[in-house]
């Protein structure tokens, strides 16, 4: 798996470590059974995923996490692109659960049309890291 993460400089020390976010992402794409691909995951300002969560949800506000699925199930030309991952410390209360969040998203799940299936993963992987 290779994981990029971009503005985890700004966070001040504050939260998880550029290798604790690609070891977040790992464990919670293994569960869903990927295992090779690439993402990027990014931590951005409020304007910046306001601006994202209107454009792509036509919701005019900030948000915690984003995820952007690119591959997805479909066959790729190269190594599989899983896609990216945005994530607002400002609107975030758990960094470390954000991550977690976007990457079980990437993976194919959706708390809006599951049965709770996504969120008692999540609950359930945070448990194994806290």
């Amino acid at each position: 798996l290779d994981v990029e993460v971009i503005g985890i400089d700004a966070l001040d020390g504050d939260g998880p470590s550029a290798v604790e976010v690609e070891e977040l992402c790992a464990l919670a794409l293994s569960s869903g059974g990927i295992l090779e691909g690439h993402l990027a995951v990014e931590f951005v300002d409020a304007d910046r995923i306001q601006e994202l969560n209107r454009a792509y949800r036509q919701i005019d506000s900030p948000t915690d996490v984003l995820s952007f699925g690119i591959d997805e199930d479909g066959p790729a030309a190269g190594p599989r692109e899983l896609g990216d991952i945005v994530i607002c410390p400002e609107e975030t209360a758990d960094l470390r659960e954000a991550v977690v969040h976007g990457a079980l998203h990437l993976s194919g799940m959706d708390h809006e049309t599951d049965e709770g299936e996504m969120l008692a993963l999540q609950a359930e992987l945070l448990r194994w890291i806290l």
